[in-house]
């Protein structure tokens, strides 16, 4: 069974904060770009991932790393329950 992401409410997400998680680097053999986009969906609002992901590609970093699995995010999400505004602006971003 798979843990689910739980609403937050009040949290404060700053631009600087967004950013921030550009620095994160992978703990595991997972490349980089797949773990950024990784925790920053597990810990943001969908809005400010959407706000994240144009930072992302901005940052020239790849929509499509994939894991150690050869999964891309989009394929890890796919069946999270709440994952659906995640889901679009993943597939907006990476349809552009």
């Amino acid at each position: 069974m798979r843990k689910d992401k739980e609403k937050v409410l009040d949290e404060v997400w700053t631009e600087e904060r967004v950013r921030s998680f550009l620095n994160v680097r992978s703990h595991d053999n997972n490349p980089d770009d797949f773990h950024i986009l990784l925790k920053a969906y597990q810990s943001m609002r969908a809005e400010d991932f959407s706000q994240f992901i144009g930072f992302f590609t901005d940052d020239n970093r790849d929509l499509n790393a994939t894991n150690v699995n050869g999964e891309t995010v989009l394929d890890v999400i796919r069946d999270h329950r709440h994952a659906g505004p995640y889901i679009e602006a993943l597939q907006a971003a990476v349809s552009n």
